[in-house]
């Protein structure tokens, strides 16, 4: 099988696959879906022998930490590894729909750090990045950074990141010290299109997360939400033989900033799609830019 197609996270020199694995999937309930261990051992065997070779979790992701621990700490040398920071250690997983609290204190940082690394069996994460995007007035006033420092110099972590949104984007590119930002991105979720390149520029690698949109569109979809602009933008005509899918996952690839786009997954076959629609390669610059101008015309702009 051909090597997937890479690029350089950044400034880090990390040459990852342009599709990555989002773990969050393995989380099982009560947060997500109910995920055998059989399930849970396939699907991250399956993407490691595709050849992706970036996975990205969470302290707050359920089972997800110890899954990777327990199926694939012997194929370390094989895939970047990146977590978060800022999850209260030891907290109860909040209810479905809603989010656990973050603690950027020193010590809790720290105790995460050291908790994901017996989880998952390995000395180190490749990139750790602050969860839940905190303003940089709360990063100062609990010395986050320092505590972040710290693990650095004991080589416990290679690259620090944000897991980042708007409004504090902006302030966290300024910052000037962070390697890698994860950014919400996709056809239906645009927000952030601009301040991607913004952030890039600064020399970070950013890695995508939503970029699959959560999901094909199916049915009516409901007032408000990604998925109108998806049918108010009236694609069908212009897919090529695509699948929304496929189209979905290949303008995500198309921007030019992006180092990888995680998505996350428990079916094989969907996996494999997935590689497929990145062996296509971006969407042919035509066809790139009228599908931006629907979607713009729909209420999906940046």
């Amino acid at each position: 099988m051909a090597d997937l197609p890479k690029r350089e996270v950044g400034r880090t020199g990390l040459q990852v696959t342009m599709l990555g694995y989002g773990a969050m999937e393995l989380r099982g309930v009560p947060r997500g879906r109910e995920v055998t261990e059989a399930q849970a051992e396939t699907i991250l065997h399956a993407a490691l022998d595709a050849g992706i070779n970036y996975i990205d979790t969470s302290i707050d992701y359920g089972l997800s930490e110890e899954r990777i621990g327990r199926y694939i700490a012997g194929r370390r040398s094989e895939y970047y590894l990146a977590s978060k920071c800022g999850c209260v250690v030891g907290a109860t997983p909040a209810p479905r729909g809603q989010r656990n609290p973050h603690v950027f204190t020193r010590d809790n940082i720290t105790a995460g750090v050291e908790q994901s690394l017996v989880r998952m069996k390995t000395d180190y994460l490749d990139v750790l990045q602050f969860h839940a995007s905190p303003s940089k007035q709360t990063l100062e006033e609990h010395d986050a950074l320092d505590a972040v420092r710290a693990l650095k110099r004991a080589g416990k972590v290679r690259f620090v990141g944000m897991s980042s949104t708007l409004p504090h984007l902006a302030d966290h590119i300024a910052m000037g010290v962070f390697d890698v930002f994860q950014i919400p991105y996709s056809a239906v979720e645009r927000d952030h299109e601009t301040v991607i390149t913004a952030a890039a520029q600064s020399g970070a690698g950013i890695v995508i997360r939503g970029g699959a949109a959560k999901g094909a569109p199916s049915g009516a979809a409901q007032a408000g939400t990604p998925w109108e602009r998806w049918q108010k933008a009236r694609l069908d005509d212009v897919l090529e033989g695509m699948t929304p899918m496929e189209f979905i996952l290949r303008l995500t690839f198309t921007h030019p900033d992006m180092a990888t786009n995680i998505v996350g997954t428990i079916n094989a076959e969907h996996l494999q799609h997935n590689i497929n629609a990145l062996r296509q390669g971006p969407l042919p610059p035509n066809l790139y830019a009228e599908a931006k101008r629907r979607l713009v015309a729909a209420g999906s702009a940046p």
